[in-house]
């Protein structure tokens, strides 16, 4: 493996640290090697923290070796002023003579501009190590200032059938296809997504909480569709537990492409990540304006013979996984 590639990895995995916590921020992984010895590693802190590369630095000990070592970074370093000060501004005061970079930042406040500092500085600069790695890494980030929109993923567990509920059921809380090992992921899934988004009648039906509770991390902001405002404040969404965004008639046109509009909202409110849980309608909707760039799909082993039908998609399979007696498909939109 060649050099640059080991750290650059190693970059990329210790980022993942920061993963559901630093949003609308890029997660983002910094080494500092001197002499290919390790001295200093950081990733970026929870939104309105430190970045990466000032983490990095804090943590070298020795800060003299600065002036002879190689720092390697995911993303380009920030060359403005927003909750922190720029990283490439203290790359250049602390003398740090060669940065290697994953790739390039497409936010237009930086694109290039903390390239450009570094290498007006005297800086050696080398960009585009495991460019598509750290690309697909930065995958939410990416696609919030290229496509306008957030990072979407969406989730549904269906029978073996293929239905995600039953034809009808006595009490409004939802009804289990899977086990509780695929629960849990799935709470983890929530817990590294800025957001977490639904139909009324998901709402209506299952009065879920949609908070991670199964495992420990951070609960995603949460968001209703309910185009005429019909649900009561008595519904588990809207305890204090998290902020709760309702997407009703006074905020899109409901006679245009919902999904379109939906998009361009969480984009005004800064979401660069959603997942989707439902109902069958709400997903549907997402498939049919291609609206969407994962899809996680759980099949359990019951069967409901009636019903409401899993949504239909059409994408590339990723993986196919047995978690006990449920199977997880992953699918990319190609």
């Amino acid at each position: 493996m060649k050099i640059h590639e080991k750290y650059i990895k190693r970059c990329i995995k210790i980022s993942q640290n920061g993963l559901g916590s630093t949003a609308p921020n890029p997660m983002v992984g910094c080494v500092i090697v001197h002499n290919n010895k390790i001295i200093g590693e950081g990733f970026t802190s929870p939104y309105g923290g430190s970045h990466a590369e000032v983490n990095a630095i804090n943590s070298v000990r020795d800060k003299i070796l600065l002036k002879e070592s190689t720092l390697y970074v995911t993303l380009e370093p920030c060359s403005h002023y927003g909750k922190t000060p720029p990283c490439s501004d203290l790359i250049i005061q602390n003398n740090i003579p060669n940065v290697i970079i994953g790739c390039a930042d497409d936010n237009p406040k930086v694109s290039g501009k903390g390239i450009t500092k570094l290498k007006t500085s005297g800086c050696k600069v080398t960009i585009g190590v495991l460019e598509s790695e750290c690309r697909k890494h930065h995958k939410r980030f990416f696609t919030f200032y290229n496509k306008k929109r957030p990072y979407i993923i969406l989730k549904w567990a269906e029978t073996n059938d293929g239905f995600i509920a039953p034809e009808s059921k006595k009490e409004s809380k939802p009804i289990w296809i899977t086990n509780n090992y695929s629960k849990q992921l799935v709470h983890k899934w929530r817990s590294e997504e800025q957001a977490i988004l639904v139909g009324a009648n998901t709402v209506l039906q299952d009065n879920p909480l949609l908070t991670v509770r199964s495992y420990k991390g951070r609960h995603p902001v949460r968001v209703v569709i309910d185009r005429m405002n019909k649900l009561s404040k008595d519904y588990n969404i809207f305890n204090d537990e998290v902020e709760t965004l309702v997407i009703s008639d006074k905020i899109i046109d409901f006679q245009l492409p919902v999904a379109q509009q939906v998009c361009k909202f969480l984009y005004k409110q800064n979401i660069n990540s959603i997942i989707i849980e439902g109902g069958a309608k709400t997903i549907q909707t997402f498939i049919d304006e291609n609206l969407w760039d994962e899809a996680r799909v759980f099949i359990g082993k019951a069967f409901f013979y009636k019903g409401t039908k899993a949504p239909l998609l059409k994408g590339k399979l990723l993986s196919q996984t047995p978690l006990l007696n449920d199977t997880l498909k992953t699918y990319l939109n190609d």
